[in-house]
């Protein structure tokens, strides 16, 4: 390949059953190459992608040069009967003012005595008015098994289930119900870092809302899963159009012709994220190299009250429709630039003994070492038939391979991890850049080269010798073991990581006293404060701010952090600095 001429090794990435085809697809159109576990060593890959979640040991093993797409025990929040728990538990410790966008929920059967007192209350109270309640299954997911009840008899179930209020005065769009589908993706953590995607999904119901007929699931529930197969789907409804699914930039087209405070929802929305992740921080072993996808489904009411509905785990990335092509393949593009991948990360194994050394000097390849693991790897049978990828190279690569298997094994316990230029894989523009190959990989190839010529004579030497080939090591493939690439995983993501990548905002450090404080254990309650704080700027800002223009005239002047962080929601999003007003500052 070109790329391998240039100084370059393409990224590999190895896919688990059940994968989003939109993943390999993306993958492949950046120059990446598929794992092939015939042909490949054991850990020669750099990134693994997974529906369901990895085992234990995948964590241990990880190698510098890798990366995973879940976090472990993620499950954690992303369960509704473990998000309840959680909820009810930050909420008793800080506060419902604060944790009040989620409706209060009954695990049952536990549960069951709770919810009958709540459902007689509300019943006596209300003076015989209706209310209305959602029954959700905890171990399934889109939309299976959900059902609503405004009586107690109709509440018939045989697994465990969550019940919560059900939120029946919706925000309608000419009088089809929706939620939004929030991207968020956990890069760490500890420390915690959360980044939320510009862009997402809105997705309608398509039969109009109404409590008439609760049993009509087409008129209530959201999920793509069960209105695809309505009667209405196809059809073009008013303003929704065909399908139930908008980008979320035609969303804020909506938005901007209401009446309302958009950069405010967008901040309670950011604050949904920030406080529902908090609950699951302390459950959460730190692994690096590890990031997270997940989707929040957002509700908003008739007051423009948002209202988290559930976490989901392994959001879909299926390309169903017009809008998923928009959104999804951008998602997926910049999930694999937020995982920050290095130039010697596509050597794998050999990039990091290739980095030792370019840094240590030739003293490895002296003739000390045996001569039967010099001979090019071409002289190596493979017993199957078949040309693996490291036959493909021509004689002189070869050779250099060679070396550089001598490098490894001389040295295998003397390697660390180091930062390294970023790999040319990891951006969009994949055909870009080959030109400005680093000083350090061109140095490290012509000292390959100026020891290959001292070696070359004795390595064809050997190579016509039939009396040398008793010599050649084993044929079978040695497995790629963990622990021949040692590095500090403590030092990984301790540097400030930048505020936008992509369409990603980081919404999580957003000031320098929240970065200190999700350093090493995170301070759950130092950050609650700052959650406050932060809110009460913004809200007192935004209340400044519906004002005329001529009153807008008067500028405040901003308040400046150590550091510079964006507003998330908004088509172009702001400074928070620029948001806060020397008025809410006073306060």
């Amino acid at each position: 390949m070109a790329e391998k001429e240039c100084g370059f090794a393409p990224l590999v990435f190895r896919l688990h059953g059940g994968a989003p085809q939109a993943v390999r697809e993306v993958l492949l159109e950046r120059g990446w190459e598929e794992y092939d576990e015939e042909e490949q060593e054991e850990g020669d890959w750099n990134l693994y992608w997974r529906s369901s979640g990895f085992r234990n040991s995948d964590y241990k093993n990880i190698l510098p040069w890798q990366r995973l797409n879940h976090h472990p025990k993620i499950t954690c929040i992303t369960r509704k009967d473990y998000l309840a728990r959680y909820m009810r538990r930050m909420r008793s410790a800080f506060g419902a003012a604060l944790y009040d966008f989620s409706p209060a929920a009954f695990i049952l059967p536990n549960d069951y005595t709770k919810f009958l007192a709540v459902y007689t209350k509300n019943r006596c109270t209300d003076g015989g008015k209706p209310c209305y309640w959602i029954c959700k299954p905890v171990g399934l997911s889109r939309g299976r098994g959900i059902f609503l009840f405004k009586d107690i008899k109709d509440l018939v179930y045989d697994s465990s289930v969550i019940i919560q209020r059900y939120i029946s005065d919706p925000l309608l769009i000419s009088g089809y119900k929706f939620d939004l589908r929030i991207y968020v993706c956990v890069k760490s953590f500890c420390p915690l870092v959360i980044y939320m995607h510009q862009e997402g999904l809105v997705r309608f119901a398509t039969e109009k809302y109404t409590l008439a007929s609760l049993d009509n699931l087409y008129s209530h529930l959201t999920n793509t899963s069960i209105n695809k197969f309505g009667l209405c789907y196809a059809k073009d409804k008013e303003r929704v159009g065909r399908g139930c699914k908008w980008t979320m930039s035609k969303f804020r087209c909506f938005l901007h012709k209401q009446d309302i405070n958009e950069h405010l929802l967008w901040h309670r929305i950011t604050n949904i994220v920030t406080l529902s992740l908090l609950t699951a921080v302390p459950c959460i072993p730190s692994s690096p190299n590890c990031l997270e996808l997940l989707g929040f489904d957002i509700l908003i009411d008739a007051s423009f009250k948002p209202w988290l509905l559930e976490v989901n785990h392994s959001p879909a990335l299926s390309l169903d429709c017009p809008a998923d092509v928009a959104v999804k393949k951008g998602l997926i593009n910049d999930i694999i630039d937020l995982m920050n991948y290095r130039m010697t990360d596509g050597f794998r194994q050999k990039g990091y003994l290739r980095k030792r050394y370019s840094r240590s000097g030739s003293r490895y390849l002296q003739p000390k070492i045996p001569q039967e693991f010099l001979l090019p790897k071409t002289l190596h049978a493979n017993p199957s038939g078949k040309r693996s990828r490291n036959q493909s190279i021509s004689t002189s690569s070869s050779s250099q391979h060679t070396v550089l298997c001598c490098v490894n094994d001389c040295t295998r316990n003397n390697t660390r991890y180091a930062s390294c230029p970023v790999h040319p894989n990891s951006k969009h523009s994949t055909s870009r850049g080959h030109e400005n190959a680093p000083y350090m990989l061109e140095e490290m190839k012509g000292k390959v080269e100026s020891e290959f010529k001292m070696l070359n004579s004795t390595s064809q030497s050997h190579k016509n010798t039939p009396s040398s080939l008793c010599k050649l090591p084993s044929l079978q493939i040695h497995k790629l073991m963990s622990p021949t690439v040692p590095w500090n995983r403590r030092t990984q993501d301790r540097d400030v990581p930048p505020c936008r990548v992509g369409d990603f905002i980081l919404t999580f450090p957003f000031s320098e006293a929240t970065w200190k404080a999700s350093q090493d254990q995170v301070d759950v309650k130092a950050v609650v404060n700052e959650v406050r704080k932060l809110t009460n700027r913004l809200t007192s800002s935004f209340n400044g701010k519906n004002r005329t223009k001529a009153d807008s005239s008067q500028r405040c002047i901003p308040v400046r952090d150590t550091f510079e962080f964006l507003l998330w929601g908004p088509k172009d999003p702001p400074l928070l600095s620029e948001c806060y007003s020397s008025d809410s500052e006073t306060k």
